[in-house]
């Protein structure tokens, strides 16, 4: 396996590279199968965040020091780096945000507010993680608009027909997750977009849980926006990005207002910013830009199809061994997925499940995963779920699972 830059994929050069995979936790090496909640920071990241904080702390956009420019040219430089991660047409078509959340809540409060009315329907899928549900929601409240819900298979799939299905003359808009972060199905986003753009809807994709596993192309894709998060792709935490076509920004008003997204205000009128610094009001989160640039320089560099075969493997490995387990039921069994597998015990629930394995250095994620309507589609309260990233092991994932064993005798 080779990376982007045609050298052997060095799993062990990645782990060098992770300053927490040095902890020990209750005096265990730390086994950290948390990726889809939040990723871990390579030493690259810190030092660029580091950078930013202690050589050329500044403003960006705001002066003629040199901090400043270094600082400019170091934001907007992330933001180039995004879009090459992506394949934009344009790095102006990358705006920042908080994150996936603030993404999605920015476009329905700009473009939907502007394009949908009384009546019309926005297509999401039953997989949907909370942040691309109750935006819709709150817009249901003051517009009147209709969601429609897509099902979900028993094997956590979602089919082609049944999604045609659910389209009508009065569908607008569909917002759907690209990869579930409970199921970790990939869905064929790009058979949708098609579809939707047959029908001159406009699609927006969740890809939070897409970009740090496999190649991210949103030309390939067809999609009209995407929304995701630095802090799910080894990036700080409070950054993310809204990518839309040039077209359909220019086309959106502003979300909110404040310094950096005007070009001229009175207090009779205000002219705005062009794209994308119209919808970056205030001061933004710059160290948090810088981090995100420095991940995707990174992933780049590692090669996104060399990560998404390592995990591959890491997958096929994690399934085998939960398999093997008496007790264990997997919820989800796509054929297409990415490396997140949600799993129950019988007779033990999964809080106690992921308290037991902390006591044992292994951490996982436990609970309803901001995705309540996935737990009552397949009748759970709650589920464990692993999630592996571009460092794991399958020896991680053997310790994994000779502790899950250790557990359930424990419980009996």
């Amino acid at each position: 396996m080779s990376t982007a830059t045609g050298h052997p994929f060095d799993l062990d050069r990645i782990r060098s590279q992770f300053p927490l995979l040095d902890r020990r936790v209750h005096d265990q090496p730390l086994i950290y199968l948390d990726n889809a909640a939040t990723t871990p920071r390579p030493q690259p990241v810190i030092d660029a965040v580091q950078g930013f904080e202690t050589r050329y702390t500044a403003n960006v956009h705001r002066a003629v020091h040199e901090l400043s420019g270094e600082a400019t040219d170091a934001y907007e430089g992330a933001r180039k780096s995004i879009a090459s991660l992506i394949n934009a047409n344009r790095h102006e078509e990358i705006v920042w945000t908080r994150g996936t959340t603030e993404a999605i809540n920015l476009f329905a409060n700009s473009w939907g507010v502007a394009n949908l009315k009384e009546g019309d329907e926005v297509l999401l899928t039953v997989m949907e993680h909370h942040a691309n549900i109750v935006p819709w929601q709150l817009l249901r409240e003051r517009l009147g608009i209709v969601l429609n819900v897509v099902p979900v298979e028993d094997d956590g799939t979602i089919t082609f027909d049944t999604f045609i299905e659910h389209i009508n003359d009065r569908t607008r808009l569909v917002a759907m997750t690209w990869t579930s972060n409970v199921l970790g199905t990939i869905n064929d986003v790009a058979a949708v977009c098609r579809a939707a753009r047959d029908r001159g809807i406009v699609t927006l994709l969740d890809a939070a849980q897409a970009m740090p596993h496999a190649p991210v192309d949103v030309q390939a894709i067809g999609c009209d926006a995407i929304a995701f998060s630095g802090h799910k792709m080894y990036a700080p935490t409070g950054i993310g990005c809204l990518w839309a076509r040039h077209e359909l920004l220019e086309s959106m008003p502003p979300w909110q207002g404040g310094g950096d997204m005007i070009e001229k205000v009175t207090f009779e009128e205000t002219t705005y910013n062009a794209v994308p610094w119209k919808f970056e009001a205030g001061t933004p989160n710059i160290s948090g830009a810088i981090g995100l640039g420095a991940a995707a320089t990174w992933l780049r560099e590692i090669g996104m199809e060399a990560i998404a075969a390592h995990e591959r493997h890491l997958l096929v490995h994690a399934m085998e061994r939960l398999e093997d387990i008496d007790r264990v039921r997997i919820i989800g069994n796509a054929p297409k997925r990415a490396a997140v597998v949600s799993f129950l015990v019988d007779g033990i629930h999964p809080h106690d499940l992921g308290t037991f394995l902390d006591r044992h250095g292994v951490a996982i994620r436990t609970g309803h995963h901001c995705a309540w309507p996935l737990m009552d589609r397949f009748g759970v309260p709650a589920t464990a779920r692993i999630s592996m990233g571009v460092y794991n092991t399958t020896h991680e994932l053997d310790e994994f699972a000779d502790r899950l064993l250790r557990v359930i005798e424990v419980f009996g």
